[in-house]
């Protein structure tokens, strides 16, 4: 995670752990017997391990986003958040808060919770901000220059956002300003989070498998400045498809179908692309900026070898299924490392 990365980079003892992997990541009870204990633990939290907190309390919690997900297993989003909002339980007068400036959802949810509070995001009133292509950090009103905005080496305008969250969180954490600095410059996407694999011929191949809902996908969507051949799809989990509709338009040329979920997000992207055009013009029957939809009723093995057949140069091909992996896969580091097999072997 980055926060680790970062408090590595400034030479602060740290480990991490939580929902980042598996095996590759150790339990926190493990974390506490480390031989040389850390000075920080840096855990992700998933809305079903904070379900069953009683003593959970963190020195410092960050939101990064807020946005519907899990309603195959949740009645309602009122009860994931819920599950979130267990983040606060134990909160004290002496936590310390790290949140979006710019989200309603956290910013109900948080309500009325003990502790101080620092933003990240839009405008110069927050305590970590771009401005003029750089990252600013405000710090008790001390104006501190991280980086400029093209020397971060990680995609997109979501990055940009997380690594605000990141720095001014290790900087509340005792990171150096100059070792925050080094571990931005040095950072590197994680494996399945908007990762490049393959590069060839043209066409960028990447790999989002961690995208498991819409929101995500709308992220990764707006990231990319190059025309998209999106990959969507896997195990449902009960979301609305149609709402990358406005996303896709203009960025994504080709969007493919596939899995347990397929066929029901392409029927609600035609639907949600058919109802946003009428809007707009009566007259038109589908707007001219709108994807080819395609249902391919195969494996992933099938949907790669089609959209190498399809891709041209200048195009992405992006695994970003706004769905879980477990129509097909173990969970969704299996899915992308085959995704990245895949992609490797056919460009």
């Amino acid at each position: 995670m980055l926060v680790n990365h970062l408090l590595h980079a400034s030479g602060v003892r740290s480990a991490a752990g939580g929902n980042v992997g598996g095996g590759l990541a150790p339990a926190a009870s493990d974390l506490a017997r480390l031989k040389e204990r850390p000075e920080w633990v840096v855990l992700e939290m998933s809305s079903f391990q904070l379900s069953g907190v009683e003593t959970f309390h963190p020195d410092i919690g960050v939101i990064t986003n807020l946005s519907a997900d899990h309603l195959d297993r949740y009645r309602s989003i009122d009860a994931y958040y819920s599950d979130k909002s267990k983040l606060f339980e134990n909160a004290t007068e002496q936590s310390v808060w790290v949140f979006p400036a710019d989200d309603d959802e956290v910013r109900k949810l948080s309500d009325g919770v003990p502790g101080r509070r620092y933003t990240f995001g839009c405008g110069t009133d927050s305590s970590a901000f771009l401005s003029e292509g750089q990252l600013i950090l405000n710090l008790e009103g001390d104006i501190e220059p991280v980086l400029q905005r093209d020397e971060l080496p990680l995609i997109g305008a979501h990055n940009v956002t997380n690594a605000l969250a990141a720095a001014l969180t290790a900087r509340l954490a005792g990171a150096g300003s100059g070792g925050v600095m080094a571990g931005l410059g040095s950072a590197r996407a994680l494996p399945h989070r908007l990762e490049p694999v393959a590069d060839r011929a043209g066409v960028l191949w990447i790999n989002d498998s961690k995208a498991t809902n819409v929101a995500a996908t709308c992220s990764a969507l707006s990231s990319l400045d190059r025309s998209v051949i999106l990959l969507l799809g896997g195990k449902d989990k009960g979301e609305d498809f149609g709402q990358l509709a406005e996303t896709m338009r203009g960025r994504a040329r080709i969007v493919v179908g596939y899995g347990a979920a397929g066929s029901r997000a392409i029927d609600e992207l035609r639907e949600a692309l058919r109802v946003s055009s009428s809007e707009e013009d009566e007259s038109i029957g589908e707007p001219p900026d709108s994807p080819s939809l395609r249902l391919i009723e195969g494996s992933l093995e099938d949907v790669v070898v089609s959209a190498r057949n399809w891709a041209e140069s200048g195009d992405v091909v992006l695994l970003s299924p706004a769905c879980s992996s477990f129509d097909m896969y173990d969970n969704y580091e299996h899915r992308g490392q085959h995704f990245t097999l895949l992609a490797r072997a056919e460009v």
